[in-house]
């Protein structure tokens, strides 16, 4: 930790909060560790936002990455596999012994053994720290009995591993018999919640506290004989001997017999109803009684503190144990998601090559009532650094950006991932800019906001990084858009301290002359084909560049009137008229020159394809019928068209 300064101070902050909130030492709290970034794949709160890793954008809040592959039984061990998730490992040999771990755990019988055993396990952390802060209840301890009950069994069902990481678990899995058996002979079954309620040490544990039950208890007995001795003595039928935290025991006699009360009664409390007495002899046993009862349950809490800090001494082995449990359950769960779901094994390497065959995204496959379409992927740092998806809106870009983002982090969390094969480099860093946010309140405007996630990608991203960019330079105009969009296409394929691999799905089909100008830009698309004037989303990624982005189509299928369709197609055709690859001339610094040079039109205004509208209606007017009102109205009317 030297020259952490600044985390040791908050550390140390956090510490103190917890020792003045719970006013206890939190000596569970051994020791703190620095997370390095060299440690961990680095997914930040954008990245893990854009991808719903853990927290998803739905109305129900659980379609994240999470929800996927948590088939944890227990509370540490889903604390655990989410933290995998939040920080996946750069430690290729720490990635691939969880991956034989899970490969291991695949066999049925040992997996189904290892969950069923672990369903009977409590939390253990929270024990742990409960038991060191002093608020454990002898509640907390029976559960910790219980699950420590389950560890000879679990230790017997690994015992055989052949995974180096199961062996490990396997010795750091305390069975702790004396623990269990200090527990179990000391505590009742059924514990009441609070030590103050009495009833929590269990029989023959201490034979003091047996001797004062035993006196409580005949001294009890005693009352009640009492009671049906003074029933006859008075032949009064309805008399009772009671008792309140007041008056402690007294004799209650309804009004109607109260002169049947013999001399030797004190009155104690006249009510509505009944009178209240007590006599010298009960007031010898009520002094036993209560006095018995006192030094029980003082007893009582003393021995149960004694018990407590007896178990508290095993806390090393008992945190040990928890990370063996919280793991071995983690691993268990990869293994059932991996053999619900059909995943299979990655394959890591030493190189760059990102090589999925007939990958799935987990998330949109878990959830999909239709069967999902797979798709391929190849990228490395050399011939396919840069890959730019065209395609149909709705057509699944941003479906297959994200699902190859989302099996590379569950292969570097360890686990099996959604596809047929899988050959996959160990990345630093995933870095995303998808979606459209602003930042009002701090004056930033989407596409400011876009350009300073934009920004950040460029500086930082390294060759070992993927990075993935959807439709970049949409919050302004056209062609400062794609301007910006080209030189940042350009910039991550050509610098050397930034040249990341990138898929950049965009609807700006000029694009796709990088791949002329780039040797390691390739352009890829996804298939989409119109049938019977309707458009129909193949999902499926192919080598080649798209022709439409068929927004109207998405328009016709969001329930747009038919007339703003109409509109808006007669717009379109009128734009694609004169519409101009600004950049196939981006080799000579006159370009835009020549362009002009040969009539053609370098940006064609929306306001003048408007005012074609009024020149059409001119065109098609009669002159030789008009009267001269006629013309003046339609003159009028023309006037008020032209923008």
């Amino acid at each position: 930790m030297d020259g952490k300064n600044s985390a040791i101070r908050a550390a140390a902050a956090c510490l103190r909060y917890a020792h003045f909130t719970q006013k206890a030492a939190a000596e569970h709290v051994t020791g703190i560790k620095y997370f390095e970034s060299s440690d961990c794949l680095i997914l930040d709160r954008l990245t893990l936002r854009n991808l719903e890793v853990v927290q998803s954008r739905s109305e129900t809040g659980k379609q994240t990455l999470f929800d996927v592959i948590d088939e944890t039984v227990t509370g540490m061990g889903g604390r655990l596999l989410r933290s995998w998730l939040v920080r996946p490992s750069l430690k290729r040999s720490e990635i691939e012994t969880r991956l034989a771990a899970v490969e291991e755990l695949l066999a049925p019988i040992l997996r189904d053994k290892v969950r069923f055993l672990m369903k009977q396990v409590a939390d253990l952390e929270r024990l742990v720290g409960r038991l060191n802060l002093g608020n454990a209840n002898a509640r907390d301890l029976l559960a910790l009995a219980s699950t420590l009950a389950q560890t000879p069994e679990l230790n017997a069902s690994i015992s055989d591993a052949r995974s180096l990481l199961i062996q490990v678990l396997s010795e750091n899995i305390f069975e702790l018999p004396e623990i269990r058996e200090l527990i179990a002979s000391a505590i009742t079954g059924e514990p009441p919640l609070n030590i103050t309620d009495g009833g929590t040490i269990r029989a023959g544990f201490n034979a003091e506290l047996d001797d004062l039950r035993l006196l409580s208890t005949d001294a009890k007995k005693l009352i009640a004989e009492f009671e049906e001795q003074e029933k006859q003595r008075t032949g009064i039928g309805n008399l009772k001997i009671r008792f309140n935290n007041v008056f402690g025991y007294f004799i209650e006699v309804s009004k109607a017999n109260a002169a049947r009360v013999p001399d030797d009664y004190h009155r104690r409390q006249t009510l509505t109803n009944a009178e209240r007495f007590t006599t010298p002899q009960l007031k010898d046993w009520e002094a036993k009684v209560l006095g018995a009862e006192s030094t029980i349950l003082e007893l009582e809490v003393e021995l149960f503190q004694q018990i407590r800090a007896k178990v508290k001494e095993e806390t090393c082995k008992l945190q040990t144990t928890a990370r063996a449990l919280a793991t071995l359950d983690a691993l268990a769960a990869l293994a059932e998601t991996a053999s619900r779901r059909n995943y299979v094994r990655p394959v890591l390497h030493d190189g760059d090559e990102i090589e999925i065959k007939n990958g799935r995204h987990p998330v949109v496959e878990a959830f999909l009532r239709d069967s999902f379409i797979p798709n391929d992927l190849y990228l490395n740092n050399s011939t396919d650094r840069l890959l730019v998806v065209t395609g149909a809106n709705m057509g699944g870009k941003s479906t297959v950006l994200r699902q190859a983002a989302l099996i590379q982090i569950l292969a570097q969390v360890g686990s099996f991932v959604p596809a047929t094969s899988a050959r996959l480099p160990v990345v630093d860093r995933i870095w995303t800019r998808v979606g459209a946010s602003d930042d009002l309140a701090s004056g930033r405007s989407t596409f400011m906001v876009e350009m300073t996630e934009t920004a950040a990608i460029l500086r930082n991203a390294t060759p070992r990084s993927l990075i993935l960019l959807d439709e970049i330079g949409r919050g302004t105009s056209t062609f400062d858009g794609l301007s910006i969009a080209w030189a940042v296409a350009e910039y991550l394929h050509n610098s050397p301290e930034h040249a990341a691999k990138t898929i950049f799905a965009t609807h700006y089909h000029e694009l796709t002359e990088l791949a002329e100008n780039l040797p390691g830009a390739k352009n890829y698309q996804m298939a989409a084909t119109e049938r019977d004037g309707d458009v129909v989303f193949l999902h499926k990624l192919q080598k080649g560049t798209a022709t439409k982005s068929y927004g109207i189509a998405v328009a016709r299928l969001a329930g747009l009137p038919a007339s703003v369709l109409d509109r808006a197609n007669n717009v379109l055709a009128k734009l694609e008229k004169y519409e101009l690859a600004v950049f196939s001339d981006e080799r000579s610094t006159n370009g835009l020159k020549a362009a002009a040079a040969r009539g053609q039109i370098a940006q064609v205004s929306l306001f003048a394809v408007h005012n074609e509208s009024a020149v059409e209606e001119l065109r098609n007017v009669d002159l030789d019928r008009l009267s001269a009102e006629e013309s003046k109205e339609i003159l009028a009317n023309l006037k008020r068209k032209i923008i």
